[in-house]
């Protein structure tokens, strides 16, 4: 089966007007390839937040979906079990550090892990819950923003979301890809990413024109610090 799995630096439910879905949560819906399908919400980053949860219940019961939610700060083994049903699996943003350290305490990553790699669960997330797949990024969960490299790695590189709405991530990106402490990979804006088919980054997709993925390479040769190149970017469907 295809593997699915889209990474985005912000939007969806969770920063729209309202709380209403948009064009990158129906989008997540379709690749399921299910006319009902569960999609489980991971609320991990932001500590199982209870609004964060109304809100995902909310904007995605308007959908149409069966929803489920994998809180880890009570009833986590059962809300682990209940992943074998997912169809989507939706991570929202918060603390990148504390989503991985508790996935894997409650054996998340294992199941996440095996359940993309056989291709019958697509995976989604914003800032931190985008963050998370890639091998590094630029996180404030230890209060500053730096370099951090514990991430999943179910997709090479590192990652940077929120390109433009928290503009001071940028040159300690940038940075870190050029040094080496982080791999090259991808920076987002809110509301742009990338959509991942059997692991190779095959669409960069935005919610709204204007919002774009940038690829920042390390540049071995005089010049920049950094090669970035701006990726042809797809505005999904309203």
């Amino acid at each position: 089966m295809t593997r699915h799995l889209v990474a985005m630096g912000g939007g969806g439910f969770s920063m729209s007007p309202f709380g209403e879905p948009t064009a990158l949560d129906r989008y997540l819906v379709r690749l399921t390839g299910s006319d009902h399908p569960q999609v489980c919400f991971a609320p991990t980053a932001s500590g199982d937040d209870a609004g964060y949860i109304h809100k995902f219940l909310t904007a995605y019961g308007a959908l149409g979906v069966r929803t489920s939610v994998l809180t880890l700060w009570s009833g986590a083994a059962e809300a682990v079990d209940r992943l074998a049903e997912a169809d989507l699996m939706f991570v929202g943003g918060g603390s990148t550090v504390n989503l991985v350290a508790l996935w894997q305490a409650h054996g998340v990553s294992d199941v996440v892990r095996q359940r993309y790699q056989e291709g019958s669960l697509v995976l989604a997330g914003i800032s931190a819950g985008a963050a998370c797949w890639y091998q590094g990024c630029v996180t404030d969960s230890f209060g500053d923003l730096r370099p951090w490299t514990g991430g999943l790695g179910l997709v090479r590189g590192s990652f940077c979301p929120h390109l433009d709405g928290e503009p001071e991530r940028d040159p300690i990106y940038t940075a870190a890809v050029a040094s080496g402490e982080l791999p090259g990979g991808y920076a987002a804006d809110d509301g742009a990413g990338v959509h991942y088919v059997d692991g190779v980054p095959a669409h960069f997709l935005c919610e709204r024109p204007g919002q774009n993925v940038y690829r920042v390479l390390p540049n071995d040769i005089p010049g920049p610090a950094v090669i970035r190149e701006p990726q042809e970017m797809t505005v999904l469907p309203a």
